[in-house]
């Protein structure tokens, strides 16, 4: 038998596979859509808001050439269970793929037949609904003035993609092509709050986890001090996947405990003995608020795996001719805020008495920890420059202040973004007082009661302002 029998008969039988008939039309409610993204994730009020306006668009626009869904959102969030939401909304079959590692443009389209082994791309492959990372090779299947005649590699004819629905999902839209956000409604995700975490695992990860280890309500009992502690010592990220690990973790060694011990039922879960099922902890017990040195500052960073607090130091030593050194794997944005820093730090100097002949014989060192971290970004401007005065007037600024914001030449404080998840880690690290650019009090406003509960916001404009708050009660 000959090999081009064999490849001409996967060939024929790859294009007869393909949905060629007109696709039905979908026949969803928004009270069922409604109810599957509320049955299958918690909170997002917003996010389900704007999936339901998307659907609402699709079900009253015939042709479906609209915007395409991208979702946005730290590791761990729900960005690809609620793409299967949507599926399951529609009832139409899920197919994930991610285009994140890929190097060819054959992984998306296909390779030609002339190649050995040659098989359809990702999107043939899956043709019903596709999630996938953002990645330039997919603009042609995205756009939809080229997507009804897409043209695979190996199948070498036209095929219409404009029914497919494309939801892509992102860490991070500053690796995002220009042209492919063009194409994108963005619909951002954020990270979770202790009482979110604790709330999720009660709904949907206990549950779930123990019909996956053969368990029963009747086998194991968490108390509220366990899941707390697992929130803040084992799985502090922005998302879940760590905190389901934990759980999971844990349902493996009671499965275990069952069938070798004769313990007597059910298992109880708490503080006490929560290091037996999960070794120590991964963090710190203490307190992530102090600042005890002088030119020591809390800051906010927001980065692809959600908001984190970032530690500044800065430590003077004697020199001749004075300067700034910066470490800690800053990006060039970073230093160059680090220079505004320095530089406007020292034309005010004199307003705290603290003479010009400082900097010419002290070099300051600003340092930010994890330095095999990569960080960058403006907006550490105002902690840098708190840093460096703190340092100048040897006194250490107040614990649980932790801030954030874009400073200029002149002492300006600018806006900037994330300003959520930012506040997010601020509640998970127990800041308790947070400054922020007043640019940014529009955002705050979007920001769930939740989330703000027990945080003092001091929106500020200036320098100056922030810097009659930070030896408040020192």
């Amino acid at each position: 038998m000959s090999s081009e029998y064999t490849l001409t008969r996967n060939y024929l039988e790859t294009i007869k596979s393909l949905p060629w008939e007109e696709p039905k039309p979908d026949s969803f409610t928004l009270r069922r859509a409604e109810k599957i993204l509320d049955a299958e994730h918690y909170g997002m009020e917003d996010v389900k808001q704007r999936i339901i306006e998307y659907l609402s668009v699709r079900k009253l626009k015939k042709d479906n050439k609209g915007a395409i869904i991208c979702l946005v959102g730290p590791p761990g969030v729900g960005k690809t269970t609620i793409g299967r939401s949507i599926a399951k909304t529609l009832a139409r079959p899920f197919f994930r793929f991610s285009v994140g590692g890929m190097r060819d443009e054959a992984e998306i389209k296909g390779h030609r037949r002339t190649y050995v082994g040659a098989m359809p791309g990702k999107i043939i492959q899956g043709l019903k609904i596709v999630l996938g990372d953002p990645f330039s090779a997919l603009l042609e299947a995205l756009d939809p003035t080229q997507n009804t005649s897409f043209r695979d590699h190996y199948l070498d004819i036209p095929f219409d993609l404009s029914q497919v629905l494309f939801i892509a999902t992102a860490n991070t839209l500053e690796t995002l092509p220009p042209a492919l956000l063009d194409r994108f409604e963005l619909i951002e995700l954020s990270g979770y709050i202790d009482e979110e975490k604790i709330a999720i695992a009660k709904r949907y990860l206990i549950p779930k986890m123990l019909s996956e280890c053969g368990l029963t309500g009747h086998d194991v009992n968490f108390h509220a001090s366990a899941l707390k502690m697992i929130a803040e010592r084992y799985a502090r990220e922005a998302g879940m996947r760590h905190y389901k690990k934990a759980l999971d973790r844990i349902g493996r060694k009671v499965a275990y405990n069952i069938l070798e011990k004769n313990d007597s039922l059910p298992y109880v879960i708490d503080k006490s003995n929560l290091v037996s099922y999960l070794d120590e902890p991964i963090y710190p017990k203490e307190e992530l608020t102090k600042t005890p040195y002088p030119g020591m500052v809390m800051g906010l960073a927001w980065t692809r795996a959600g908001g984190a607090t970032l530690v500044i130091e800065a430590v003077s030593l004697p020199s001749s001719k004075g300067g700034l050194h910066l470490t800690g794997n800053m990006g060039d944005v970073m230093k160059e805020s680090a220079n505004i820093a320095y530089s406007y730090i020292r034309t005010i100097a004199k307003d705290y008495k603290v003479n010009w002949e400082y900097f010419e014989k002290n070099f300051i060192h600003l340092h930010i920890p994890e330095g095999a971290t990569p960080k960058d970004g403006p907006s550490a401007g105002v902690t840098m420059a708190s840093s460096i005065l703190s340092l100048i007037l040897s006194k250490r600024v107040r614990d649980s202040l932790a801030m954030t914001g874009e400073l200029t030449l002149t002492g300006r404080v600018m806006a900037i973004g994330g300003l959520r998840e930012k506040v997010v880690a601020a509640r998970r690290n127990g800041i308790k007082n947070i400054l922020f650019p007043k640019a940014n009090e529009k955002d705050l406003e979007k920001i769930p009661d939740l989330v703000k509960r027990g945080i003092n916001f001091i929106a500020v404009s200036t320098f100056k302002e922030v810097a009659k708050e930070l030896f408040r009660d020192a």
